[in-house]
């Protein structure tokens, strides 16, 4: 076969007399990197590499015209960042390694309480159908900003948050008042069952990852299991960059890093829940497993997010304590990072008296929810789901109404948050309320799966427990 290449097109000679045109503009994040230039810049930053010394060179690619030559150029930007080194004045300190991150743990004890079986059984379910109610409650404002939900929760006399949002609250009146998009949503009164979501489908799909290699599985397992159970369209950010890497044969660590902007985004973060339900009471172990799966798409604070969720469920499962179910799981993670400083500066002002509407107006001074980096950041939804737990002060509704009506990722943060409030207090600390539309299912996207019932989910999450 005889093929010429030339600015973007491949013409094949002789045989098949065509030619196949590359896209270079590609939706839906394929070709990613070349339209987030400067998004890769500031994530380096923010990183400590130093780099900013080639400020020039990142916006002259960035304001190149997509096509052959940005492509080649953005090969070079991402070398520039591979091969840059940590600043000097960097003042944190943030392994990917795992033994380098034990290494920077600041250790935290409190008195657990291992529940019998049968009590397990109910947190488990609660837990699990908290995820659901809180991803539902916030799936329907999924992407809004806080300029626009706070005014529809006050339209439509939910404001604060206490309830679902309702398709009777949308209606055309109320569309007319805001840009984004509020028709035909998965509204509470119109769903039999939790809807799919990515949030719900990782749980699901991590309890697979366990039944079919077992609790010692390795990233290269969490990334066989992505191309086995899901097509490309079910992951987003960095699990979608992550995803094009494993077809292109870069596995796993290189693949979180082989020209991945969303590196620290929140998509670990709402992966870890499994990893907390199947180790009750041992917060390093279901770390170690959010370890290994975080790795697959995120590095450093990526993977301490979804360290620290699976850590806090983990603990939730044997202690009451807020203070101590953050705590806990603050300890898995470097004392080091900017995600424990973060998440410490919601628990200390809230200990020193800071209100609700005061940490608010912080965790929106400190990320731009504007962007997409500041909205789906790691580090921004981490302080939401830290001030949800700890201004709900223990009750499921008040602290997943909390969550949402802070904005940022509004399902992702309801889940997390419901989540870790249903192992807490269990299934009989959901009110019916949110319980109903949930109806004790959650549809998902996964091949051979389809819809799973959360009783039946449970009773297979006891199985890998090890007890």
């Amino acid at each position: 076969m005889i093929y010429f290449f030339q600015r973007g097109v491949f013409t094949f000679a002789k045989i098949y007399d065509t030619e196949i045109k590359i896209d270079y503009n590609q939706p839906d994040g394929f070709n990613r990197y070349i339209n987030d230039i400067m998004l890769e810049y500031k994530q380096s930053i923010e990183e400590g590499l130093d780099i900013e010394r080639h400020k020039a060179l990142f916006e002259a690619v960035a304001a190149m015209e997509n096509g052959p030559e940005k492509t080649s150029m953005s090969d070079i930007i991402f070398e520039t960042v591979i091969s840059s080194s940590l600043r000097a004045d960097y003042e944190y300190d943030e392994p990917n390694d795992l033994n380098k991150i034990r290494q920077l743990l600041k250790k935290y004890e409190f008195t657990a309480k291992m529940p019998d079986k049968e009590t397990l059984r109910k947190k488990l379910l609660g837990a699990w159908t908290g995820r659901a109610c809180g991803c539902l409650l916030g799936k329907p404002v999924e992407c809004i900003r806080s300029d626009e939900l706070i005014p529809l929760l006050k339209e439509t006399g939910n404001y604060p948050m206490d309830r679902y949002i309702l398709s009777t609250d949308i209606t055309d009146e109320v569309c007319s008042h805001y840009k984004f998009y509020l028709k035909n949503k998965a509204y509470a009164d119109t769903v039999d069952g939790m809807p799919v979501d990515d949030d719900t489908n990782y749980v699901v799909l991590n309890q697979l990852i366990v039944e079919n290699s077992g609790r010692n599985f390795t990233s290269e397992n969490v990334a066989n299991a992505w191309l086995q159970y899901q097509p490309i369209h079910a992951y987003f950010t960095a699990e979608r960059i992550a995803y094009i890497n494993f077809i292109n044969c870069i596995q796993p660590p290189a693949s979180a890093m082989y020209k991945n902007v969303c590196r620290e985004w929140i998509g670990a973060q709402i992966r870890g829940d499994y990893y907390g339900y199947i180790n009750p009471g041992a917060p390093e172990k279901a770390a170690e497993m959010a370890y290994n799966d975080a790795r697959v798409s995120h590095i450093k604070n990526g993977i301490y997010g979804e360290m620290l969720v699976s850590a806090m469920l983990a603990c939730a499962a044997v202690t009451d304590s807020i203070e101590d179910i953050i705590l806990g799981g603050l300890a898995q993670i470097p004392a080091t990072s900017r995600l424990f400083e973060a998440v410490m500066k919601i628990f200390d002002g809230y200990k020193n008296g800071v209100t609700l509407d005061e940490c608010f107006s912080f965790i929106h001074s400190e990320y731009d929810e504007h962007t997409d980096h500041g909205w789906c950041h790691t580090i921004s939804n981490a302080m939401i789901v830290a001030a949800a737990l700890l201004y709900g002060e223990g009750d499921f509704g008040k602290s997943i109404c909390i969550a949402v009506g802070m904005a940022f990722d509004t399902d992702c943060n309801g889940a997390t948050v419901g989540s870790i409030l249903g192992m807490r207090g269990g299934i009989d600390s959901i009110d019916e309320y949110w319980q109903k539309p949930v109806n004790g299912k959650i549809h998902t996207s996964i091949l051979g799966v389809g819809t799973v019932d959360i009783e039946k989910a449970v009773e297979k999450t006891l199985e890998h427990i090890d007890f």
